[in-house]
């Protein structure tokens, strides 16, 4: 089954909730980036997480960022996704080693340690969005919880699963449930004795439930589907691109590789894609930025 996400509504207009299967998109990540199994649940946990948020936008060219930046071995943790449901992200140490927990479980929280959440949302405006909120527990599903009631003043509760089995991803995906204005203490009530009684998000997965039957659970049978959307690893690295980037290290910066390295190769950060350039391309390059 191919990746999608599903937008809905409770019937009474308390509670709007985004769920979602990632297990393919946690899959060609994990191959790009060929993480190790704490570094695959805690960048596929992240990038369920992006896919989410993207789900928000309402245009296509609409754009969230998000960093996890912890003290914890896996280093910083970045992950875009857009209103078309195109993901990329990457962590910066793929290949790191923690041990479980005493339960047998991978310990995301010890690779990402303490720090902060940062979120950016260019969604046209002339300045992005931009929000942060303190890391709590490093499992993220909590973190993210905690930075929609914070920084946005928006009550959620979030659930992120990425099952590991050594190095290959059986099932990804997650849930997001909000709060909305006008929602009655009793609702309140009954949404948590519903969200403390549901199994994790691996479990619901690998049960065969599907993100609809998720969010039925969570919102009541009687919830409303408002969107559904497919969601998939791009990155937007090009040729081109990547020749602009050059280019803008201006003359001397690019006259001094030419003279010292007589080539270059610059290797997307996103996906791993390596563009390589020969003098004799680099000096094309320079000389449109002379000429112009």
């Amino acid at each position: 089954m191919s990746d999608y996400l599903v937008r809905a509504i409770s019937k009474d207009g308390s509670f709007r909730g985004f769920a979602g299967t990632t297990t393919h998109l946690v899959q060609e990540l994990q191959r790009k980036h060929v993480t190790f199994p704490t570094a695959s649940a805690a960048l596929g946990r992240t990038a369920t997480m992006g896919a989410l948020m993207g789900l928000e936008l309402k245009n296509e060219k609409d754009v969230v960022t998000i960093q996890v930046k912890g003290d914890g071995p896996l280093g910083e943790i970045m992950v875009v996704a857009n209103g078309q449901g195109h993901v990329r992200g990457y962590v910066d140490q793929p290949d790191v080693m923690i041990p479980l927990k005493e339960n047998g479980k991978i310990d995301v929280s010890g690779g990402v340690g303490q720090g902060y959440i940062y979120i950016m949302r260019d969604i046209g405006m002339r300045e992005p969005y931009r929000g942060s909120a303190p890391i709590v527990s490093g499992e993220l599903a909590e973190d993210f919880t905690y930075y929609y009631s914070t920084s946005e003043q928006v009550p959620s509760s979030i659930g992120l699963g990425v099952l590991v089995n050594r190095d290959q991803i059986l099932f990804a995906g997650g849930y997001m449930i909000q709060v909305l204005p006008g929602a009655s203490d009793e609702a309140i009530d009954e949404l948590e004795k519903r969200i403390m009684g549901i199994p994790s998000v691996t479990a619901l997965l690998e049960s065969g439930l599907t993100p609809e039957e998720i969010l039925y659970r969570l919102l009541g049978d009687d919830a409303e589907i408002l969107a559904t959307k497919p969601v998939e690893f791009q990155c937007a690295c090009s040729l081109e691109k990547t020749k602009s980037m050059l280019a803008s290290l201006g003359k001397k910066d690019l006259q001094d590789i030419i003279e010292q390295d007589e080539k270059a190769e610059v290797v997307c950060h996103f996906c791993n894609s390596k563009y390589q350039f020969s003098k004799e391309e680099l000096e094309e390059i320079l000389g449109e930025i002379s000429g112009s």
